[in-house]
């Protein structure tokens, strides 16, 4: 028999002491949060995607915070960040009430029946962030619901990735590219919504991460949302002149980010690294979708590309 000693060697979540009332269903339940310290994360590199990995810990084994932070109702499988889950309006919970079993049909299909009140792994976490996506979409605008699901779509595809590496007999890899291709949209929709003051984005500002050791903020934001464009722009339009303009419209955002950051010693240097590596690549990108639709354009490249060709041919038979 395992000592309380060892029990505790392994423990890495515990229960709050004070129970949470779901406002849909009226169900009780203790949300699982995850112990800190005694070296149970060991912090390692940072993606393109600006997401935190971290290390096998022989100790403890495979921990990823994510997991735990989103609170979903056991029952009813209502899930929203702890600082919204209590705050629902009364059209809110309706919307909610009237929900319950399409939020179900979501699992069933993907997971087959799933207990949410179990102590959590991946396939908990991934499904959190799934019904995250879905329950912002029945939210007011006065919770700032967009920046929240285009975070949770993100976080979904990092953990459903995690989860086709472990079961890539399942397929993990198609439900991950469409919370990708999600949360492409929904940065996107997060940067217009700002511009037009349609959502108090400080509601937001707590959640942007979109990791959870260092909260990049809207810097993230402006970054992602070229980011995830310019790595599923393929997916999100089907000619290249809409693939033209989307680029464009992300390309712009981007400057600002990049141009604010070379005069700027408040932002890391590794965001603005990254931005204007991406900002370049965005540049080439949008030159071969233009070749494709305007004609006189492509001609006028094709023509500096000859010119360029007989300059270099031309050199290289003077230094033989």
């Amino acid at each position: 028999m395992a000592t309380a000693a060892t029990n505790n060697q392994k423990k890495i979540s515990y229960r709050a002491k004070e129970s949470s009332k779901c406002p849909v269903c009226g169900t009780t339940h203790f949300k699982e949060d995850l112990l800190s310290g005694s070296g149970r994360l060991i912090a390692g590199k940072l993606s393109q995607e600006l997401q935190r990995l971290y290390e096998d810990n022989k100790k403890w084994g495979k921990i990823n915070p994510l997991v735990y932070h989103v609170q979903v109702c056991p029952k009813c499988l209502y899930a929203a960040f702890p600082k919204d889950f209590a705050n629902a309006t009364a059209e809110e919970v309706n919307a909610l009430k009237n929900t319950v079993a399409h939020r179900q049909k979501i699992i069933e299909t993907f997971f087959g029946k799933y207990d949410m009140g179990e102590n959590r792994h991946l396939v908990h976490g991934a499904i959190s962030y799934m019904l995250n996506v879905d329950c912002y979409h029945l939210r007011g605008n006065l919770i700032a619901p967009t920046p929240k699901k285009a975070v949770s779509a993100l976080r979904a595809a990092w953990l459903l990735d995690d989860l086709f590496k472990e079961a890539s007999y399942r397929p993990y890899d198609k439900l991950r590219d469409f919370y990708y291709v999600e949360a492409a949209r929904y940065y996107k929709r997060v940067l217009d919504t700002m511009t037009a003051g349609i959502e108090p984005m400080e509601e937001a500002a707590y959640i942007l991460g979109p990791s959870l050791d260092f909260n990049w903020a809207f810097d993230g934001v402006i970054y992602l949302n070229s980011y995830l464009t310019r790595k599923f722009i393929e997916q999100m339009a089907t000619n290249p002149k809409d693939k033209y303009a989307i680029v464009d419209s992300s390309r712009r955002y981007l400057s600002k980010l990049y141009g604010s950051g070379k005069s700027s010693k408040s932002r890391p240097s590794i965001i603005i690294d990254l931005a204007k590596e991406l900002y370049d690549e965005m540049g080439k990108l949008m030159e071969g979708y233009r070749i494709e639709y305007d004609p006189v354009f492509a001609e006028q490249k094709a023509k500096e590309a000859a010119e360029a060709a007989a300059l270099v041919a031309e050199v290289q038979g003077r230094t033989k």
